[in-house]
């Protein structure tokens, strides 16, 4: 009788809430809700974005819209919706993360399932020599993994039956009787059939018929494919449903005496039984798979069996698929297989279009560990490495259009300042794009993805140059990206556009270079900041009541509380809107408003902000700096590029050395900056 009390405080552990008894959308969907949603506003628009795929190590960066899609189809399909009867199929193209999404998903679901409030349970038939018929076989498991608990609710011949024993048996309310059996399925055809032949042996005593049971914990090793499983497509010839569903097993027939026993067929040589107990199957590039293997996928994902030779194996999974543009649209343009497509919830996955939040997917692609030399010497990264390699592939993943230039639609995807657009005008372009029956033209469909990027720093790393001079040099990163595009990408239109997409991102670089040298020329790395805030301080001040004619105006400062003086200089104003190609007064006043209210909109959030995302604001800021205050920047380029008298000598040194302590650079990556700047080729 222990094993009776056993599956008694199984039961009894699920009813006071110990245990939790859940299909695997239920059980995806509270994972992913246990960790809390915010409202965040992405490419103009109000967006949830889920802190689950945020978690602290490698994790999902950006893919808002697809994760929002994912997360309201598997809550719908909790709640008992129609997304329940479907598969959820990433498709986009390749290298932009939809087969991180899913294994990510699946790793964290098994970190999940190993909690012991989460974990999942099964069963085994015990002493089975006693009933015969099995030969040497003396316990079998639940093969589909089902749940104690499904044995629970057909403890009888029938569904009614075993409601009513079971409620008797535990003293189950009506109420939770009711919400337990919403998660209702029948045994699978084994399950069912030695249940049936122990309920014979024992007459139908309950008591005697529970000591065959042994309630055993799910295994949640990866490499056993058990609750999350993958299963890549293969070549024509060598794929077959088998790997699926599973065969009839040799082995097991030389025991079984009863051809009819459903033991014979071995369903966990497929891979859908392993995760069919409330687990996810990962079907990997599934319209790559033959026909006959994709209408098994329609049969499981629309009946939720596994179904061979007319026995059944209900099923308890949350199916994913990949795939990738090209093998979708051949798919689809072949009607015959319209239902398949029903029956799956297609979510098109874009590329990452936010050059900041590409930074940290840049980062992914350097590494975690320090890089080295073949011989072994560490290797330097330049300061401004990522930034240039971010920008370089996002403004390819960017479409060109007659309403934003490509720097500023990548302005306004990351929320930037882009001039006078606004994210409404990027909302309408995406609305606009969104009408082409054609996915592939839709708002960051194409470009350069993570795996390009991949090589592009592998090529890098190959370069003479960079193992020479032990330093990955960011200029050196647009030269890679051109290569990458030449050899993978075969559409020459494409090819043009990202050519001219990388060229655009090297001006931004320049433009960036020349923050540094101005940073550099005055030792301070946050120089440019702070003059940027000087004209955002003086364009308030210059109407303030208590300036007087000295022209001085003391304001508090947000971060610091403190009150700072400051000298308006309308010179130095002039002469950053006249940069910003500002010509008349109106003009003016309406950059100076939009400005002071963006200021006064960030302040009410962020006490730090910086305006260092308005790019055209730096630029003009750093123009005026470099070519007007430091006698001209075609003084400073002359003097870092001919150092024949000691004064210039000094200037190149004391740039070298601030480079050096305080930015970030080495020797190599210095020198070749400062080449850089003092180059036309722009």
């Amino acid at each position: 009788m222990s094993k009776l009390v056993t599956l008694e405080q199984h039961v009894k552990d699920v009813k006071s809430g110990k245990k939790v008894f859940e299909n695997a959308f239920q059980g995806v969907s509270r994972m992913i809700l246990s960790d809390g949603v915010e409202t965040i506003t992405w490419a103009g628009k109000k967006i949830n974005n889920f802190k689950f795929f945020r978690a602290p190590g490698k994790h999902l960066v950006g893919l808002y819209e697809e994760i929002n899609s994912f997360v309201s189809f598997v809550k719908d399909a909790s709640e008992g919706g129609s997304s329940k009867e479907m598969a959820f199929i990433l498709v986009g193209e390749p290298g932009n993360g939809k087969t991180f999404f899913v294994e990510y998903l699946c790793n964290r679901y098994r970190e999940f399932l190993s909690l012991p409030e989460n974990k999942k349970y099964t069963f085994q038939f015990k002493d089975l020599e006693k009933l015969g018929g099995f030969g040497k076989i003396k316990k079998i498991e639940s093969q589909t993994y089902e749940d104690p608990m499904i044995l629970a609710m057909n403890l009888m011949e029938s569904k009614g039956a075993s409601q009513e024993a079971l409620q008797n048996w535990m003293k189950f309310k009506d109420e939770d009787i009711r919400k337990l059996y919403k998660n209702y399925r029948p045994l699978g055809a084994c399950s069912g059939y030695i249940w049936d032949q122990i309920r014979e042996y024992t007459e139908g005593d309950l008591a005697k018929m529970l000591e065959f049971i042994k309630i055993v914990p799910v295994p949640l090793t990866e490499s056993l494919g058990t609750v999350t499983g993958k299963y890549p497509a293969k070549d024509k010839i060598t794929s077959s449903s088998i790997d699926l569903l599973g065969e009839e097993s040799i082995p097991r027939l030389l025991h079984i005496s009863d051809t009819d026993n459903p033991y014979r067929f071995d369903l966990r040589r497929g891979a859908l039984a392993r995760v069919a107990g409330g687990g996810i199957h990962f079907s990997d590039e599934t319209f790559k798979n033959k026909k006959d293997l994709v209408q098994v996928y329609l049969g499981v994902i629309q009946n939720r069996t596994i179904e061979i030779d007319g026995f059944k194996w209900p099923l308890d999974v949350l199916i994913i698929g990949t795939s990738n543009n090209d093998e979708f649209s051949n798919f689809v343009a072949e009607r015959s297989e319209a239902p398949i497509i029903d029956r799956c919830r297609i979510c098109y996955v874009s590329h990452n279009t936010d050059y900041k939040l590409q930074e940290k997917l840049t980062s992914y692609a350097l590494g975690t560990e320090k890089k080295t030399t073949v011989n072994g010497d560490a290797l330097h990264e330049d300061p401004n490495m990522n930034y240039a390699a971010s920008v370089g592939v996002i403004l390819t993943r960017l479409p060109h259009n007659n309403k934003l230039t490509p720097i500023e639609t990548m302005k306004l995807a990351a929320g930037d300042i882009a001039g006078e657009k606004s994210s409404k005008t990027l909302i309408e372009v995406i609305d606009e794009l969104a009408q082409n029956p054609d996915i592939t033209k839709h708002f960051g469909q194409r470009g350069l993805g993570q795996r390009n990027l991949g090589r592009a720093i592998q090529l890098l790393l190959e370069r003479n140059e960079t193992c020479e001079g032990k330093c990955m040099f960011a200029l050196d990163i647009f030269n890679t990206l051109q290569k990458v595009v030449l050899t993978y990408v075969h559409e020459s239109g494409l090819r043009e556009k990202y050519k001219k997409d990388i060229d655009d991102a090297k001006k931004l670089y320049r433009d960036k270079i020349m923050e540094t040298m101005f940073n550099a020329y005055m030792d301070d790395p946050e120089a440019i900041k702070k003059d940027v805030f000087r004209y955002v301080n003086m364009i308030i001040g210059i109407d303030a009541e208590n300036l007087g004619p000295d022209k001085m105006w003391k304001y508090k400062d947000p971060q610091t509380g403190d009150l700072k003086p400051l000298k308006i200089d309308e010179k130095f104003i002039q002469s950053v809107e006249a940069r910003l190609g500002l010509k008349t007064r109106e003009q003016s006043d309406t950059f100076r408003n939009s400005v002071r209210k963006i200021y006064g909109q960030k302040l009410s959030t962020d006490r730090n902000y910086d305006f260092m995302d308005n790019l055209e604001l730096i630029k003009a800021v750093t123009d005026v700096r470099l070519k007007s205050d430091i006698a001209g920047a075609g003084s400073l380029i002359g003097a870092l590029a001919n150092r024949t008298n000691e004064e210039n000598e000094k200037l190149y040194t004391k740039i070298m050395k601030s480079m050096i302590d305080k930015l970030g650079y080495c020797p190599t990556c210095a020198v070749k900056t400062i080449e850089f700047f003092c180059t036309y080729e722009e």
